[in-house]
């Protein structure tokens, strides 16, 4: 059994008992959870990703929901142990939920929730930085400037590549993958080549149509183009900025060991990672490479965003302990997050409310 883990409680003597198994940024969601008669404790333990065992000895014999993260394992095992406990609300503090067996929440009855529409343009922004940092090779340039090895201006000092009027390729036109493509093509005008199994119609009309191609036909500018490749194989054959690889996405869509091999056999390429194969660990080499950019997950990490996901995670756990109904459209929470108003009395986003049979808002 585990020892007894440290914790923060609001709202002591709160009908429902809702556990966050990390403090998070923010006061709102605290405050919204302790309005409506919420015990709420906060897992403050000085350890960056708890147990199995560490998450069951929060849960205890009585627990209406838990906040959780994407670094825990939830599956078979907690969400039995939050069943037993009364409880019938889970929430990832994160859009994506492959640490969640959804198919064991649905065995107990567990509403998931997750905080979608919250995160796409921070996450975009992190992409697009990357992308800028490792086409001037700045974090290289910085190191150098630090060491104090500048002596002067030279003309081949850390030349890197041009994004301006190169085709940038997108692997997979979401929301955020959308996001970046519109942050690349109107920020460096960049043409566009992407691969999604479903057509991103919005994204091609934003590249040629009203919005952005007359602004640059009407300045006496080249217009850029766009193209949906038949497969990821042809983005990476057409795309410029193939020498550039950047991940914010998930960690083992990449080899790192082949990358690993890759960047060191060719050293004009660059990659610039946010997530890796087996977080938190990159595989040996990768932080002695001078042409990856590596940091430590954060393309969510805006004030803003983080308070959201926060927020959302909480009114999810909330929405269900309450009988709430399931909000239309997870990907437009604005309301949620408006602070000068109440939140809508639904669950922003619960991931397997279909497979539980959830009722959704007519809000």
């Amino acid at each position: 059994m585990a020892k007894p883990l440290q914790v923060e409680v609001y709202n002591p003597n709160g009908k429902y008992r809702v556990i966050s198994t990390k403090s998070m940024p923010g006061t709102r969601w605290i405050n919204l959870l302790i309005e409506q008669d919420c015990r709420l404790e906060i897992c403050t333990q000085k350890k960056t990703i708890l147990s199995v065992e560490d998450i069951i000895s929060l849960i205890g014999d009585r627990c209406d929901g838990v906040i959780g993260q994407l670094t825990e394992d939830w599956g078979e095992t907690l969400f039995s142990a939050l069943s037993r406990a009364g409880g019938k609300a889970f929430s990832n503090m994160a859009v994506g939920y492959n640490n969640v067996d959804v198919n064991a929440a649905n065995k107990y009855g567990v509403a998931v929730g997750n905080t979608p529409g919250v995160l796409t343009e921070t996450t975009a922004e992190l992409a697009a930085s990357l992308s800028l940092a490792a086409a001037r090779r700045i974090v290289e340039a910085d190191e150098f400037m630090r060491a104090g090895l500048y002596d002067g201006w030279l003309p081949h000092l850390f030349v890197g590549n041009l994004l301006k009027g190169q085709t940038v390729g997108v692997i997979g036109a979401g929301r955020i993958g959308s996001a970046y493509a519109r942050m690349m093509v109107e920020g460096f005008k960049m043409n566009l080549i992407y691969y999604d199994l479903y057509q991103a119609t919005r994204l091609e009309k934003f590249v040629t149509g009203m919005s952005y191609g007359q602004f640059l036909k009407a300045n006496g500018e080249q217009p850029v183009t766009w193209k949906r490749a038949s497969s990821m194989d042809e983005v990476l054959r057409e795309a410029d900025v193939e020498a550039i690889l950047i991940n914010c996405s998930r960690g083992p869509v990449i080899d790192e060991v082949a990358l690993v091999e890759h960047l060191r056999a060719n050293p004009m390429f660059r990659v610039g990672l946010d997530v890796f194969e087996d977080e938190p660990y990159m595989k040996p080499g990768l932080s002695e490479m001078k042409n990856a950019i590596v940091v430590p997950h954060i393309a969510s990490a805006s004030k803003w965003t983080r308070e959201g996901m926060a927020t959302l995670a909480a009114l999810n756990v909330l929405g269900k302990i309450k009988g709430y109904p399931i909000w239309g459209d997870p990907n437009r929470v604005e309301p949620f997050l408006d602070e000068n108003s109440p939140p809508p009395a639904a669950c922003p986003s619960i991931v397997n409310s279909k497979a539980l049979g959830l009722p959704v808002s007519k809000l």
